[in-house]
């Protein structure tokens, strides 16, 4: 294992075996204190995509508040937002998923009137964004809409970043990376299927293929052609096993390029990005 193996490992704090029964415990708990620390909330808010890492944050979420609210005299609630861009194409997992999670409360805000409104006023500026960017302006209006929630309701908003998406930076800078805390830190793509797994969640939801569903040219591109390396290889990479030479540089070279991503603002003091 080399240096920065060792070290990207380190930095992301990913084990290579882990109990799920005790990662749900622990990550419920930390739901849990976090709340209790910071008085003046009420819960968290996430938005549910309908896949695997949306769909075990918000179960994580809805547990914790269901156990303040058995152990204390709180009113604790986990609102689930539905923020499609027009008609989601897996409309049907989405509604599966919240079956799933129950969360105490449910928003649908269709962000699609938002997005082409932002777009059309770049291209009036003399500004047309590629289908990419138009990507991120539907990641960044999600993140908005659930800050708009929570600040509504006193909840914190929790992000559904995990070790897989931050070692490449597979995430939108100040969109889904824009949040107050990451319950699914630590963990990699496959040990995160194998919470729900202990969770009771439906097969179908983590077993399905990830998308980031962003670009309308490459609908439902999937997030491993995307990032031309898959999820089985990433979590390998993570738990300190072998991979192929050019899976490695890969995964290195996405690393390296994305550290902005996982800093906060550069300023004359910092020294990691030299």
């Amino acid at each position: 294992m080399s240096n920065l193996q060792e070290t990207i490992i380190k930095e992301l704090e990913v084990k290579p075996t882990i109990n799920p029964k005790e990662e749900i415990r622990k990550r419920v708990d930390f739901l849990k204190e976090y709340l209790k620390k910071n008085s003046f909330s009420k819960g968290y808010v996430l938005g549910i995509s309908g896949g695997q890492d949306s769909t075990l944050a918000g179960k994580l979420a809805q547990l914790a508040v269901d156990e303040l609210n058995e152990s204390t005299s709180g009113d604790y609630q986990f609102i689930a937002v539905r923020l499609p861009y027009g008609e989601q194409f897996d409309e049907d997992d989405c509604q599966d998923a919240i079956d799933f999670i129950n969360p105490s409360k449910v928003f649908t805000v269709n962000i699609k009137n938002a997005v082409d409104a932002s777009v059309a006023s770049l291209h009036d500026a003399g500004v047309s964004i590629s289908d990419f960017l138009k990507g991120n302006e539907k990641a960044r209006e999600r993140m908005k809409v659930q800050y708009s929630i929570g600040g509504t309701h006193q909840c914190f908003v929790i992000g559904t970043d995990h070790a897989g998406e931050a070692v490449t930076g597979f995430f939108t800078k100040h969109g889904d990376g824009g949040c107050d805390l990451i319950p699914l830190f630590g963990l990699n793509k496959g040990q995160g299927k194998q919470l729900l797994k202990e969770l009771g969640c439906p097969e179908h939801l983590y077993q399905k293929t990830p998308t980031a569903d962003l670009e309308e040219n490459k609908p439902a591109l999937p997030d491993e052609t995307a990032l031309g390396v898959t999820y089985e290889e990433i979590d390998q990479y993570l738990e300190g096993k072998e991979v192929s030479e050019s899976s490695k540089e890969r995964i290195e070279t996405l690393y390296m390029n994305s550290r902005h991503k996982r800093n906060t603002a550069v300023s004359i003091y910092d020294e990691w990005w030299k």
